[in-house]
């Protein structure tokens, strides 16, 4: 996923830029014109795996002993290593968005962490085909998934929203300064772009996996959401599988119109 935006540099200049959020836990500013890193910062917690990306060479800085070795001989799997972030990633498919009024970029992101191991590699009929063993697991206790505001210019935090059950669902960002995404646990949410507080929640009744759309119809402004939880996570999620049981299956798809907006009293 490469978002295009515009920015300012520190003396000024407008750069045409690409953004990044990698599963590997780093953001990347990449001049779009010529090639060039600009940025790189972490947008998850605690990343084991490498301590920085070097900006002249675009390359991790890698942190030892975050390779698992391979089974000793007589052995089927290799001693356990700890990193993060899992093979899940920082953020998976699911697509983040960006604001031109606000500058920012709003990352559908995860905290958690793995525990992973090599094995045999022996292949299965309708089985992963790895080479190795895995285990995801809690990073914290009270929270999984984080929504985060980010300032892609400075990698400064500006806010942040924290969900139970790990973020797999798309962000939508508006003109009118609202943020949407859905939640594991079916809430369809509205933050404002700059603060970040809740506005506003509805339960639809089943995980949501997918990324929100808008639309303008008879001079109304319309947002929808498919809803219906599957994926990755209740797949391969270690103990997050644990915390998706609870979830209701389904499979609808949810309009909602965005109030009118009166510019002269700015009133909804």
């Amino acid at each position: 996923e490469l978002v295009l935006f515009d920015y300012k540099d520190k003396d000024g200049k407008v750069v045409k830029a690409t953004g990044h959020a990698d599963r590997n836990g780093f953001f990347y500013v990449v001049d779009r014109n010529n090639g060039k890193l600009q940025n790189a910062f972490p947008f998850v917690d605690n990343i084991t795996w490498a301590s920085h990306i070097d900006l002249k060479t675009g390359r991790p800085v890698e942190n030892p002993g975050q390779r698992p070795a391979k089974p000793l001989p007589g052995e089927t799997k290799g001693k356990p290593v700890e990193v993060s972030p899992p093979f899940l990633g920082g953020k998976n498919w699911n697509p983040m968005a960006y604001s031109q009024d606000t500058g920012l970029f709003y990352i559908p992101g995860n905290q958690w962490k793995e525990e992973y191991w090599t094995e045999e590699v022996n292949y299965k009929k309708g089985s992963a085909y790895l080479g190795m063993g895995f285990r995801i697991k809690r990073m914290y206790d009270d929270h999984v998934g984080t929504l985060r505001a980010m300032d892609p210019s400075t990698g400064k935090l500006v806010w942040e929203h924290k969900e139970h059950l790990p973020l797999w669902a798309g962000v939508l960002a508006t003109k009118g300064n609202l943020v949407f995404t859905g939640t594991g646990d079916g809430f369809f949410k509205a933050f404002d772009a700059k603060t970040g507080k809740e506005l506003w929640k509805f339960q639809t009744g089943s995980g949501i996996v997918s990324p929100p759309i808008t639309w303008e119809q008879d001079g109304e402004q319309y947002i929808g959401v498919t809803v219906g939880y599957g994926g990755a996570v209740p797949l391969w999620g270690g103990d997050m599988a644990e915390l998706t049981k609870p979830v209701a299956q389904g499979g609808s798809f949810w309009v909602f119109k965005i109030p009118s907006w009166d510019t002269k009293t700015a009133q909804r």
